[in-house]
């Protein structure tokens, strides 16, 4: 396998609080090839969102983000701030989960949409208007042309989802960082987008680091999973193969919380318990209080990933255990 583009090396994210610094996003190590999607899941709270914004440096402080993210032999984490604009936009952009929040309010659409090609396309005024209106007919827009002069406030919530992917996708990114995209969006929209991120994906050769709650859109969408639980990796592999055979009890969990066809009356499971908080985790396993499977040593000691699999990683002591009880999907 070629080299990847995007190497992220021991990324943590910790914010100071009266109780000391509580870290968000704990010792975070991936590759993400050219052209691949990562789905990265997990509950509320686990870290997903957080990891996308220290790859882009978008923490704000009182946070700190340390390790290495190395892109294309560049570690974003040491850019100046003129080289980091110029990648921020242009050779990666990010879909952030609540557009209200990331749209400037007091600015049209349309004018957000530019001014991301002026920045990083050399495209004339004549041509980024045309580029608008044909970013707006991709993600279903309808009345694009018109539409570009309205703001944020004038569109509903699916449509104002649908503006921020225009904008993430307006100059062709090399990487994409999606965090939920889908979520505000009816099933056929969802449908629509997904297959427009595809597209993009082979024929420009796209990464996608793609965050969801949908275990079902991870099936269908992306090449490699990445399970997070209380702001680590704690299990990473192929879809098929974590899907077939899941190596770590919470992500088993995750598994057999989902419908299955074919058992319409077999009840779902759930993991009993809520995640810990951040300036509570436990010490070893995390999630180790939560565990039908825990034994004495989960409580004393952090696992690490280690291989459980051809390319399958699992940071769980019962991994064999877990393994021997199957898949649950099909």
């Amino acid at each position: 396998m070629s080299a990847p583009v995007l190497s992220v090396r021991a990324l943590r994210t910790t914010f100071a609080t009266p109780r000391g610094a509580v870290a968000a996003v704990d010792d975070v190590s991936f590759d993400l090839h050219q052209g691949e999607v990562l789905g990265l899941v997990g509950e509320s709270g686990s870290g997903k969102s957080i990891t996308l914004r220290s790859v882009m440096r978008l923490v704000p402080p009182p946070g700190r983000v340390t390790g290495e993210v190395i892109w294309q032999g560049r570690d974003l984490l040491t850019l100046d701030p003129p080289a980091l604009r110029r990648v921020r936009g242009g050779e990666i952009a990010m879909i952030f989960q609540e557009p209200m929040t990331a749209l400037n309010p007091v600015l049209p659409v349309g004018l957000q949409i530019t001014e991301n090609l002026q920045a990083h396309t050399g495209l004339t005024a004549a041509q980024r208007q045309r580029r608008a209106v044909e970013l707006f007919d991709l993600v279903g827009i309808p009345g694009a042309a018109r539409r570009l002069g309205d703001y944020p406030h004038q569109f509903s919530g699916g449509m104002r989802q649908r503006v921020m992917i225009a904008i993430a996708l307006a100059s062709n990114p090399r990487l994409l960082l999606a965090d939920e995209p889908t979520t505000a969006l009816d099933v056929t929209i969802q449908d629509q987008i997904l297959k427009l991120i595809l597209d993009l994906r082979r024929d420009l050769g796209m990464s996608v680091i793609f965050v969801t709650h949908d275990l079902g859109v991870v099936a269908a969408t992306c090449d490699r999973i990445a399970v997070m639980y209380a702001g680590r990796l704690i299990e990473t592999g192929s879809v098929a193969g974590v899907f077939a055979r899941p190596a770590h009890a919470y992500t088993r969990g995750l598994l057999g919380s989902v419908p299955r066809a074919g058992a319409e009356r077999a009840p779902l499971l759930s993991i009993e318990g809520t995640p810990p908080a951040l300036a509570d985790i436990p010490p070893g396993c995390a999630f180790a209080p939560r565990c039908a499977l825990a034994e004495p040593a989960c409580h004393a000691a952090r696992p690490a990933l280690a291989l459980v699999g051809d390319g399958h990683h699992s940071a769980c002591l019962r991994a064999a255990d877990v393994l021997a009880q199957g898949g649950l999907l099909p």
